[in-house]
């Protein structure tokens, strides 16, 4: 399962799995975000399945899923908080990891805007969520 690294505390990825979870802790991340609704497609893992492989692995699951007409969501703030948060390793997945990406640019301080827009374009992300 790949992973795209935005920051030193913050990866990103597409869709998981429950049985990616211990992947996840061998990479040392210590929390899992979803930003995908459930069912956007049929047979992708609920967020009820990944929390439940997270507890028992003893990673904290953060639910914060948006779509296009919900983006950026009710709380940046507070995403920003955990995106930002050194004491933590966090992955955010959703169906390709771009709106994951489109979050983190969208909870970047206008200093850092610049940066943050080149490291995800960098890696490929589209971010036509964010930059309009």
């Amino acid at each position: 399962m790949p992973t795209f690294k935005l920051t030193d505390s913050l990866s990103v990825a597409a869709q998981i799995t429950p049985q990616d979870i211990p992947q996840l802790v061998d990479k040392g991340f210590t929390t899992v975000v979803c930003n995908r609704p459930d069912n956007e497609v049929p047979g992708q893992s609920s967020m009820d399945e990944i929390e439940e492989a997270c507890n028992a692995a003893g990673l904290l699951f953060v639910r914060y899923p948006v779509n296009a007409m919900s983006f950026p969501g009710p709380d940046l703030d507070g995403l920003a908080e955990l995106f930002d948060d050194s004491s933590q390793s966090v992955l955010a997945y959703c169906r390709t990891g771009t709106r994951c990406a489109n979050l983190w640019v969208a909870t970047r301080a206008e200093a850092d805007l610049l940066e943050a827009v080149s490291v995800a374009r960098g890696i490929g992300f589209d971010l036509s969520m964010v930059v309009r």
